[in-house]
C-alpha cells in the first residue's frame, strides 16, 4: 500500500499511513478452495485473489490463471482470459492433441527447441518431439501439467515445484517457485529456481486475453517497444537472425489494430498463420513497460511490463472453434491474444542469442507484470 499525503490529515494520520506502508500491508483477499482431483486421485486447489474489481484465479495444476476479472469504463468486471469451467476440462486439453496450454505456467522450455534437442557443456540432450520435429513448451508434460505445492502469502499465492534431473529430457534436479500476486489491477509474476546441475530454463505464462470478454481480439490495438524481431523458418524456428520491424507489418512501436496487416502478403506471416513470433525488446534487461493492448468496445487496457529480453506475440491463429471453453462456448479463430514474455525460441542452439544457461550457484529470478486499467 503507497502512503497518500491527504488535505485534512494530520502529521500523526500520515505517519500512520507511511508504517503501514513500510509494514507491507496486505490488501488482497486471498482464499483456496478445492478445484477437483487429478485421475491419480491428487487433489487441486484454486486460489482465489480479489482487490476492489480485480480477482485472479489461479489453480495449483499447472499455475493456471483460470480467471482473470477487470472492469470496463462503465465499471462492469468481466473475465478476460480463456480457459474452462473445471480441472476435467484443462487436464483433457493438456493431454491430447489440441493442447493450447490456457493460462498455464510453460516450463521448463517455452517456446520451441529445434530438433528436440541441444547440446550442453559437450553432452547432448533429447527432448520429447511434440511439434513435428521439434519440442514446443517442453513436451507433452512440461510444468503445465504437473501439480504445484502452495502456499498464501501477502496479495497472492506461492506455487513451489521440484523437477527432477531428467525430467522431459531436461539436466539437473530444479527448485522453482512461481509467486503471483494482484494488486490494483496489477498481476504480478514473479519466477524463480535454482539448480545443482548446468541446465537450459525459460519460463513464461501463457494466457490468452480478450480484453472484450468475447469476439474476435482483430480490432485491437497493439504497442510493443521492440524495434526488431526473430524471423522463422517453415517449421517455426528462428533463423537467428534479428530482423529489424521497420517497413514490416511486425512494427507496432506504434499503436496498431491486430487486424491492419495480420493478412498482409508477408512470408512470416503466412509461416506463422498471423503472429506468432517473438520480438526483441528494446528494454535493456530491466524491468519496463513492453507492450500494452487497447480494446476501444470496453476501453480496457492491458500492459506488460517485463525484464525479460522477448515477448512472443500470439494471435490466436491455431483456435478453430473444436475446443469448448469456459460456459461450453468454442473458441474460435483468433479469439485471443497471448503475450508471453520469455527469452528467445530456441536459444540453446543458437550461440548469438542471449544464454538461458543456469548452473549450480546461480538464481533465476524475473519478474512479468499484466497490469489492467481502462479509460
Amino acid at each position: 500500500m503507497t502512503a497518500k499525503i491527504l488535505l485534512g490529515k494530520t502529521a500523526i494520520g500520515f505517519l500512520l499511513l507511511a508504517a503501514a506502508s513500510l509494514a507491507g500491508e496486505a490488501k488482497t483477499k486471498v482464499t483456496s478452495q478445492p478445484f477437483g482431483k487429478m485421475p491419480d486421485g491428487t487433489s487441486v486447489e484454486i486460489y482465489t485473489l480479489t482487490d476492489g474489481p480485480f480477482e485472479a484465479q489461479i489453480t495449483t495444476y499447472g499455475g493456471i490463471v483460470v480467471s482473470l476479472k477487470a472492469p470496463d469504463r462503465t465499471g462492469k468486471p468481466a473475465d478476460v482470459v480463456l480457459g474452462f469451467d473445471d480441472l476435467n476440462g484443462y487436464v483433457a486439453n493438456f493431454n491430447g492433441p489440441s493442447n493450447a496450454y490456457f493460462g498455464a505456467i510453460i516450463g521448463r522450455y517455452a517456446n520451441r527447441i529445434a530438433n528436440a534437442s541441444f547440446t550442453l557443456d559437450g553432452q547432448k540432450y533429447s527432448l520429447p518431439k511434440n511439434n513435428g520435429d521439434n519440442t514446443l513448451h517442453s513436451g507433452t508434460h512440461g510444468f503445465n501439467n504437473v501439480v504445484w505445492k502452495a502456499k498464501a502469502v501477502p496479495n497472492g499465492v506461492e506455487l513451489s515445484y521440484l523437477a527432477k534431473d531428467g525430467e522431459t529430457g531436461f539436466p539437473g534436479n530444479l527448485a522453482t517457485t512461481v509467486r503471483y500476486t494482484l494488486v490494483k489491477g496489477d498481476l504480478r509474476i514473479e519466477y524463480s529456481a535454482e539448480t545443482d546441475k548446468d541446465t537450459v530454463l525459460n519460463l513464461t505464462n501463457h494466457s490468452y486475453f480478450n480484453l472484450a470478454g468475447g469476439g474476435d481480439i482483430l480490432k485491437n490495438e497493439v504497442t510493443i517497444d521492440a524495434s526488431r524481431f526473430t524471423p522463422v523458418n517453415a517449421n517455426l524456428i528462428p533463423t537467428g537472425e534479428l530482423k529489424s520491424v521497420e517497413g514490416t507489418p511486425f512494427d507496432f512501436r506504434k499503436s496498431t489494430a491486430v487486424g491492419a496487416r495480420i493478412n498482409a502478403d508477408n512470408e512470416q506471416l503466412q509461416l506463422g498463420h498471423g503472429y506468432d513470433h517473438n520480438w526483441v525488446l528494446d528494454n535493456g534487461g530491466k524491468l519496463a513497460e513492453v507492450a500494452e493492448v487497447y480494446e476501444p468496445s470496453s476501453g480496457r487496457i492491458l500492459k506488460v511490463f517485463t525484464d525479460q529480453p522477448g515477448i512472443q506475440f500470439y494471435t490466436g491463429n491455431f483456435l478453430n472453434g473444436t475446443v469448448k471453453g469456459k460456459g461450453g462456448k468454442p473458441d474460435e479463430y483468433r479469439s485471443a491474444l497471448c503475450l508471453e514474455t520469455q527469452h528467445f525460441p530456441d536459444s540453446p542452439n543458437q550461440p548469438s542469442f542471449p544464454t538461458t544457461e543456469l548452473k549450480p550457484g546461480e538464481r533465476y529470478h524475473t519478474v512479468t507484470v499484466y497490469s489492467f486499467s481502462y479509460r
